[in-house]
């Protein structure tokens, strides 16, 4: 087996330039997984990590008390570890300075997701952890500053998620090819087990939620219904499989091939997904397995971010599916 650690230690070989500093938050980042990997576990049996915490985010949807945990368990761990300059997350509104001596000379910025999908965890299903991490552009030695946040996706030096299943696996990227690592509790480590993951071009599995169908945009309505008609050349109808929440959906996807869709609606006509928590990190990922990821028209890493919890349609998955996609949305826009 060849474990988490000894696979950070190995890549970091490979940057003779590297000072560790990229190593200790994916270090930081394996202790978040695991924290929130056993109290998820625990979750049908304690009342105090389940259930609705009674406060709204800066989105005006409520937390779950889950959320606020998986939140401040990352950012607290963030902090001990003093390798990260500042650090945003879908659950809080502003950006968060590091402002110690540490922190004002560290060279990254994390953005989190803390838990996706987190109304599943009363039901017992599938959740995860999204991240994203940057090279900061404000001066090292001086605090943080929104625009060490607002790069566009491309800018990315890693990127990841956790997904709390069957198994808990942590998938990430830096950018030279996806790697799955899938946690043994009776070791207490990740061990490699999905190494350098390539997304099938194409897929049968189509993603989305079909109960807002009436509020799509007319590209994505012809797209669903070329995904249900018969045709063996392309192996069509395909299947509809959506389990609402994004890390699970895109998971599944990444292994097997298949496409998933958040379109703008009339009730979120920017779309839904955060392009900077959820977006960008997940493009990320699917062009480093050889898939791709757009808001229906350009590609998600190309776009500029405005604003720190600005939304975006995502289209993501298999190369060919989402081309499809693309091409009926542009010619019916």
């Amino acid at each position: 087996m060849k474990t988490l650690g000894q696979f950070i230690v190995e890549k970091q070989a490979e940057y003779p330039n590297a000072k560790g500093e990229l190593s200790g938050i994916l270090s930081s980042i394996r202790l978040v997984a695991k924290v929130i990997h056993r109290d998820i576990n625990k979750a049908g049996l304690t009342n105090n990590i389940i259930g609705n915490s009674g406060v709204e985010n800066v989105q005006g949807e409520e937390q779950m008390k889950l959320d606020l945990f998986a939140h401040n368990t990352m950012k607290q761990a963030l902090i001990a570890r003093e390798e990260v300059a500042g650090f945003a997350s879908e659950e809080e509104e502003n950006f968060v300075a590091f402002d110690t001596e540490r922190g004002r000379n560290a060279k990254y910025v994390i953005l989190t997701d803390p838990l996706d999908g987190s109304s599943n965890i009363d039901v017992n299903v599938a959740v995860g952890t999204i991240f994203s991490i940057y090279r900061r552009v404000s001066p090292i030695g001086t605090p943080v500053t929104l625009e060490d946040f607002l790069q566009p996706g491309h800018r990315q030096v890693a990127a990841g998620y956790i997904v709390y299943g069957s198994s808990t696996m942590l998938v990430y990227t830096t950018g030279n090819g996806v790697n799955g690592f899938t946690y043994d509790p009776s070791l207490g480590v990740f061990c490699l087990s999905h190494e350098n993951i390539q997304m099938p071009a194409s897929g049968k599995i189509y993603s989305i939620n079909e109960g807002q169908y009436l509020k799509f945009p007319l590209g994505v309505k012809k797209y669903i219904k070329y995904c249900q008609e018969e045709d063996k050349a392309t192996q069509r109808p395909y299947t509809s499989r959506y389990i609402g929440s994004l890390v699970s959906d895109f998971h599944r996807n990444l292994l097997k091939g298949g496409i998933y869709i958040y379109p703008s609606a009339t009730n979120y006509p920017n779309g839904k997904l955060r392009l900077l928590y959820e977006g960008n990190p997940m493009a990320f990922l699917a062009e480093q397995a050889g898939g791709l990821a757009t808001d229906g028209y350009q590609r998600i890493l190309d776009l500029q971010p405005t604003e720190l919890h600005q939304r975006s349609p995502l289209f993501v998955g298999s190369k060919e599916m989402v081309e499809k996609a693309q091409a009926f949305m542009r010619e019916l826009s």
